[in-house]
């Protein structure tokens, strides 16, 4: 079975319905994004929190040269949200709020016994 498989939905949009595909997101498709994103990053086309329209133009470009599928904005964008959203979580989650560190020798997360 191919992992490029999408399933249809519908997305209604002005009492009409555009066909659309579910992203599929492997291991291999997500590194692809974030190098993509790296890259636009430091091209200097994310000024702020979120890519400008020629950084947005270029990630739906390389993204799909590179991994030979067709994702649309709305796809890179909701997968973009999700990163960040699980990165702001994960940087709470280690910070000093909670006592926790990473161990990037290992790996893994420092805590204390207590």
């Amino acid at each position: 079975m191919s992992s490029n498989i999408v399933q249809p939905f519908q997305q209604p949009s002005g009492g009409e319905s555009e066909k659309q595909s579910n992203a599929y997101w492997d291991d291999i498709t997500m590194d692809a994004f974030i190098k993509v994103c790296v890259t636009e990053t430091l091209a200097g086309n994310r000024p702020n929190s979120h890519f400008n329209k020629l950084g947005w133009k270029n990630v739906i470009k390389a993204f799909n040269n590179l991994t030979g599928r067709n994702y649309q904005y709305r796809q890179l964008k909701n997968k973009w949200s999700s990163l960040k959203k699980d990165w702001q979580l994960w940087n709470t989650l280690i910070g000093k709020e909670t006592g926790l560190g990473w161990d990037p020798m290992r790996q893994t997360i420092n805590a204390s016994n207590e």
